[in-house]
């Protein structure tokens, strides 16, 4: 007999389905994967849309202004389907920041979690089919728990997340992910070690290591530090790619860049998060850097036997920013020279200590200076990319674009390739092939599948066969 919910909602104990609406960065997309795999564990069938959904979830994220009024947004569009079987929760982050006030202000919420509690669930699920109607799983900013989940379900059979660390300790003055992540933990080594044997026996080839600050990876009975354990996860026999976000530069070293260098299936991509170039605004952020600190960690990278690619996080506009401060970024993007640049306005968070500092910029100042940056940044990249035409580049196979006629493939240096074949098949999704880049753009690159004769000796040492598939 199925129990009905406070709200009228009934979860069968025969047929439950679940829909998930995911937001936010790639451990939030990581977070999903894992209460997918939890709830599928536990009996329940994953659906495309929340119509023909018994249980409704919302992973979200408070990263940007507003998350909070967008989330009580998104669920006022859910009212209309109360009252046909059905059960809500929401999770992530803004989960964490609002509580139960979520309770009170979308009273048909019967399910509220923080991610460091999706270890919890299979005892919140129960609760929830019982009948209980407001249920929460929200942790304390102190707590030692880990947030490793018995169960994934992985989105991608090629590539896959493995979350290594959990949480921060930096809060820098403008960020809202201290409090609603935690305080900064990491999980042991040898569990990374056996989660990345696990993926790479299940056919895995590139796996990337998650952390809101990955870098600060310390093995709790201290057996790694993150180069050692990113150096590891690289040996593991069957991965071939392994990457890493998000770093922050205070714990960044010149062992990292010595990692890269010395094995080869650590990628040639670095993202190295600045959000100002100037000393100032740095202090003012709280980054605990200058902009000549952050430069010697730069020219680590550029010292490197590899080509490695830089990327980095702008906030434009932070309170108390004067034209000489923009100025500051916009000359340290062409002094570094990053391959991409992923730029925001300064928008205030709950908590945050920048809320209540005074000299703000207004909104038509941040969106001009904004402008000026992409403008500049467009600039680089167009000069940068150049350096690879003619090049013969390994690129993982991502899919294919019918209406280009082109396959989509992705590189070391994570930039997109966009590429043709003259062979009559075509290569397989996951699969690994070498293109001889034929034409830049500002974000991607151009080429053809390369001949036998054209592929360098270090890239054909580390091919592996090419799955194929019939050309339609």
């Amino acid at each position: 007999m199925p129990e009905r919910g406070a709200t009228g909602g009934i979860l069968s104990s025969v047929a439950k389905t679940f829909y998930i609406e995911t937001f936010g960065c790639q451990m939030n997309a990581h977070d999903s994967e894992k209460v997918i795999g939890t709830l599928q564990h536990e009996g329940y069938t994953q659906v495309t849309d929340e119509d023909s959904a018994d249980l409704v979830l919302y992973n979200t994220c408070s990263i940007r202004d507003k998350a909070e009024q967008k989330v009580f947004h998104r669920l006022n569009e859910y009212k209309r389907l109360q009252g046909e079987g059905k059960r809500f929760g929401v999770l992530g982050c803004v989960a964490q920041q609002e509580g139960e006030k979520i309770f009170e202000k979308a009273p048909f919420v019967s399910l509220v979690s923080g991610s460091a509690s999706y270890r919890n669930l299979p005892e919140m699920l129960r609760r929830l089919e019982a009948g209980e109607n407001r249920i929460t799983g929200l942790d304390d900013r102190q707590t030692d728990e880990t947030f490793d989940t018995e169960f994934t379900a992985r989105s991608n059979p090629h590539r896959g997340y493995i979350t290594i660390t959990e949480g921060c300790d930096k809060f820098c003055s403008y960020c809202v992910v201290p409090y609603t992540r935690g305080k900064e933990r990491s999980r042991t080594s040898e569990s990374v070690l056996t989660e990345a044997r696990r993926m790479a026996d299940a056919g895995f080839t590139d796996i990337q290591l998650l952390g809101q600050n990955v870098n600060s990876f310390s093995d709790p009975i201290g057996k790694m530090n993150f180069a050692e354990i990113l150096a590891a996860v690289g040996e593991v026999p069957g991965i071939r790619r392994v990457r890493f976000t998000t770093s922050h530069p205070r714990h960044f070293t010149k062992q990292i860049v010595d990692a890269i260098d010395a094995v080869p299936t650590l990628c040639d991509h670095i993202h190295l998060p600045v959000q100002s170039g100037s000393s100032a605004v740095l202090k003012a952020m709280q980054r605990e850097y200058t902009r000549e600190w952050y430069l010697e960690r730069i020219s680590w990278i550029k010292s490197a036997k590899r080509d490695i690619s830089m990327t980095t996080d702008i906030i434009v506009g932070f309170p108390g920013e004067t034209d000489a401060d923009f100025e500051e970024t916009v000359t340290l993007c062409g002094e570094v020279g990053y391959d991409s640049v992923f730029a925001f306005k300064y928008s205030p968070r709950p908590n945050t200590p920048a809320v209540s500092m005074s000299e703000t910029v207004s909104e038509e100042v941040k969106s001009q200076r904004l402008q000026v940056l992409l403008d500049r940044q467009r600039e680089i990249q167009r000069a940068l990319y150049t350096r690879h035409e003619g090049k013969v580049i390994e690129v993982m196979v991502e899919g294919f674009n019918q209406q280009r006629g082109q396959i989509i493939g992705r590189t070391s240096q994570n930039k997109t390739l966009n590429f043709t074949t003259a062979q009559p098949v075509l290569p397989q999704i996951g699969s690994y092939v070498p293109v001889r880049v034929t034409k830049s753009l500002p974000n991607s690159l151009v080429g053809e599948q390369a001949g036998d004769a054209e592929v360098p000796a270090a890239v054909l040492k580390q091919a592996q066969p090419v799955g194929l598939v019939v050309l339609q």
